[in-house]
């Protein structure tokens, strides 16, 4: 873990100190396989301070992808072979999707490789806090629909969570934030760190919603 910051609030500075030991087992329920030489992938997930509070910055992906069409996310995506490692491809996918200045971000640390079994993909997250904020927006339309900066007020909110129920037979924690529904990945990832934080509470687990294929 970087040495805090000026500049950085005590809340992230206390998130940061929370959860820079935890393991990947308590993040998600997949993690890479022993031996495997999966897809390197990288996200950035960006907490920042704004008239709301604290937020977290996320991405709706555009409804025509190929894969997880729609869906909203934090901003990253595969590795390329000229970056240095996880931070940098985090960064760059970053800055590609939504506009916003590398400059601006300090990064704390990087968390364990999680998988996504139905990819291949192995998924550094790496957690900055948004130092510099400028205005972002979808800088790639073929890629991105919508930009947001979701207050942290809104995740941890009850009225907001609910459990999405998938045709596959998947079932996990979701939220219905600024006009998203957040699943999959980067629900998973949201409720693991909100809880970790010491943020949420008790939530109405039976609310459950159906999302289609």
């Amino acid at each position: 873990m970087s040495p805090p910051v000026a500049g950085q609030p005590a809340w992230f500075t206390e998130f940061a100190r929370r959860i820079v030991d935890v393991p990947g087992g308590e993040l998600s329920r997949f993690t890479p396989p022993q031996g495997l030489a999966g897809n390197a992938a990288a996200v950035l997930i960006l907490f920042g301070e704004d008239d709301h509070g604290p937020d977290v910055l996320l991405i709706e992906r555009a409804a025509d992808m190929r894969s997880h069409a729609g869906q909203p996310a934090f901003p990253g995506g595969r590795a390329d072979p000229g970056d240095a490692d996880a931070v940098a491809t985090a960064l760059r996918e970053a800055h590609e999707e939504t506009g916003l200045d590398p400059a601006g971000v300090d990064v704390v640390l990087t968390l364990p490789e999680l998988w996504l079994p139905p990819s291949g993909f192995t998924v550094t997250p790496v957690l900055g806090y948004w130092r510099a904020p400028v205005e972002v927006r979808a800088a790639d339309p073929a890629e991105v629909a919508r930009v947001a900066r979701v207050p942290v007020s809104a995740l941890i909110d009850p009225a907001n969570r609910v459990t999405v129920v998938h045709p596959s037979g998947y079932r996990g924690p979701g939220f219905d934030v600024v006009g998203m529904r957040v699943w999959g990945f980067t629900a998973m990832l949201l409720d693991r760190l909100l809880e970790l934080a010491g943020w949420s509470g008790p939530w109405p687990r039976d609310r459950e919603v159906a999302v289609p294929w």
